[in-house]
This record gives C-alpha cells, sequence and structure tokens, in this order.
C-alpha cells in the first residue's frame, strides 16, 4: 500500500494505492476515502482525453472503466502512483510526499 498527498490550492489530496484498488481522499473532509466512482468527472476534461466519448450517453463509465484498465496495466504500486501523480501534476496539483506501508513518509522529489 502506498500514500500520496498532493496539494491543489488549500486542499491536500490523499491517493492510496493498494493492489489495483485506488482510492481518493481530501484532509479537509476526515479523509473520507473513495473510489473512483464516488469522484465528479468533468465532461469536458474526459472529452479532452478521449474524444471518442464526447458522444457517448455512457461517458462517465466508460471513463472510469478506461481508468481502471489503465491502472490494472501497471505492474507495481509504485508505477501506478507515479503515473497518478505525474498526471494530476498536469492539471496543477503539487505532489507532497509520498509513503509506502511500513516506511516513513517522504518528500515527494
Amino acid at each position: 500500500m502506498i500514500d500520496a498527498l498532493l496539494q491543489f490550492g488549500n486542499e491536500v489530496i490523499i491517493i492510496r494505492v493498494d493492489g489495483n484498488k485506488v482510492t481518493f481522499g481530501n484532509t479537509l473532509q476526515g479523509a473520507q476515502m473513495a473510489d473512483i466512482k464516488g469522484l465528479k468527472l468533468d465532461y469536458s476534461g474526459v472529452c479532452r482525453e478521449f474524444p471518442d466519448l464526447e458522444t457517448s450517453d455512457t461517458w462517465q463509465e466508460e471513463a472510469i472503466q478506461r481508468f481502471k484498465d489503465k491502472i490494472q496495466g501497471f505492474k507495481s504500486e509504485m508505477q501506478k502512483i507515479k503515473y497518478l501523480i505525474e498526471d494530476l501534476s498536469a492539471h496543477g496539483y503539487k505532489p507532497l510526499q509520498i509513503q509506502k506501508k511500513g516506511f516513513r513518509a517522504e518528500r515527494w522529489k
């Protein structure tokens, strides 16, 4: 299990990767964790990432499934967390630290 903390404005977001399970949480809400289904996806952002979903009525479900397939394609938890951090960094999130289960937290380099 690996946790990563990212900052977006005043918020600190937690991403937890445990095998193929990815959950997200907000420290302002007491770190209640939710999987990708619990997040609000932006229609324009999904269409930018997947132009073929622009005319689909089930764009949200298909985008979630593609995300899960992409995550399962990585071999290790570290590869998954690095992909998530790099992807969110492009959208204005600033990585703060990363922590593997049983180890101390380290600042993100």
